[in-house]
């Protein structure tokens, strides 16, 4: 039913937008170099889907908003390789405002040095904030120099430390006239209380408005990463549903939350004017 009403709506939604090129993003998911247990996830991530309603080109120039350990990282590399840039903004390697940004982005740098025929042209940047502040430190790139800023299930790390504002202020920032932001993010549910407590998902009406607030306006949302088996009420939330399991130890614990699935989640497109 979502992959229906994404079918239905989206060409309302999305009326004008260009199409990314079909054929050379299904190469890059069906490319070898990608991680076995990452394309295992490509049927709750539909990353073709995805990046078409983002209108991800291969000429363009692509920020890719802290990539984690690489998931769409393995994808954007090899399709924007030829023609395009993508722009990796990882954790700084000195910022210690969470343990574990370091690390992620040493292992980071390590993966994409074992593969330099997929990752040579990536370039890996900075993006840094003083979270106590709310402000900049370190800018993922120049001031208008990017067609597409995507992002991908980190919302609500934004939102738990304070600097969403600055961090949709700083889209708008890089973002050429006519770019666009892509997020996939957590969705919860209108009427859950997801603000008292981290728990990884995030409303939708919010990230509409901090978008706005800074500029930036909805053109499209796609449905089908969607999942109406998930509940969104998990004691230590989103992280309990694959691929983390966290705090599940055996396969009796695991199988009931495998049935449910990855997340629900939003999936929109804002542009810069």
């Amino acid at each position: 039913m979502p992959k229906l009403l994404y079918l239905l709506l989206t060409p309302l939604l999305a009326a004008g937008v260009a199409l990314a090129d079909d054929k050379a993003l299904q190469a890059a998911i069906d490319g070898k170099h990608r991680t076995e247990s990452y394309r295992d996830r490509d049927s709750f991530r539909n990353p073709l889907e995805t990046l078409k309603l983002f209108d991800v080109q291969p000429q363009h120039t692509v920020v890719e908003i802290w990539p984690g350990g690489g998931w769409y990282t393995e994808i954007l590399a090899p399709y924007l390789r030829a023609e395009g840039k993508l722009v990796a903004a990882h954790y700084d390697e000195n910022d210690k405002q969470a343990e574990y940004r370091p690390g992620s982005r040493q292992r980071f740098e390590e993966k994409l040095a074992k593969n330099p025929g997929v990752y040579d042209k990536v370039e890996v940047t900075s993006l840094m904030f003083d979270e106590a502040a709310g402000s900049l430190v370190l800018p993922a790139a120049k001031a208008g120099t990017v067609d597409r800023v995507v992002t991908f299930r980190n919302a609500h790390g934004w939102v738990n430390r304070g600097i969403d504002k600055a961090m949709f202020e700083h889209f708008f920032t890089i973002l050429k006239p006519g770019g666009k932001l892509g997020i996939v993010q957590h969705m919860a549910d209108p009427e859950q209380d997801w603000m008292s407590k981290n728990i990884g998902y995030v409303g939708r009406d919010y990230i509409i408005g901090q978008a706005a607030r800074a500029g930036l306006e909805l053109e499209a949302e796609g449905f089908f990463n969607l999942n109406p088996l998930d509940n969104k009420r998990y004691e230590i939330g989103v992280w309990q549903l694959p691929p983390s399991f966290r705090g599940l130890d055996t396969d009796a614990q695991k199988a009931p939350y495998r049935a449910i699935g990855e997340s629900e989640r939003m999936t929109l497109v804002f542009r810069k004017p």
